[in-house]
C-alpha cells in the first residue's frame, strides 16, 4: 500500500480580484512503468494521471500528467478570486485511487 500524502498551501486571505499563488505537492512514487523488478520483471506503471483544482465548483486549472514527470509531483499555479470559498483539490492515480484536498480562503 503506498503511503499517498497531499499537500497545498493556499493564503488563507486575499482582496478581491488579487493574483495569488497555490502550491500542492503529492508524495507518490510515481512509478513510470519503463522499470523492472529484480527478478527482470516489468513492473507496472502507477502515476498520478491527472490533478484538478475547482473554487466552489468552477474549474481553475485540470492537468493531465504523464510518466516522465518525477515522483512527488509538485504543482504550483496562480489563480484569483472575487469572493471567499473553498478549493477543492483532486489527483487521481492510475489504479483508481482519488486524493483530495480542499482549503478555504476569505476575500476582503
Amino acid at each position: 500500500m503506498k503511503d499517498v500524502k497531499p499537500r497545498v498551501k493556499v493564503p488563507s486571505e486575499a482582496k478581491a480580484g488579487e493574483v495569488f499563488t497555490i502550491k500542492t505537492l503529492i508524495s507518490h512514487p510515481m512509478i513510470s512503468g519503463q522499470g523492472k523488478d529484480k527478478d527482470g520483471k516489468p513492473i507496472p506503471r502507477d502515476i498520478i494521471n491527472h490533478f484538478s483544482c475547482d473554487f466552489e465548483g468552477q474549474n481553475v486549472i485540470a492537468i493531465e500528467l504523464d510518466p516522465a514527470i518525477s515522483a512527488n509531483p509538485y504543482i504550483e499555479f496562480t489563480a484569483k478570486v472575487d469572493k471567499s470559498g473553498t478549493f477543492k483539490f483532486t489527483w487521481k492515480d492510475d489504479d483508481g485511487s482519488t486524493y483530495t484536498d480542499e482549503k478555504s480562503i476569505k476575500v476582503g
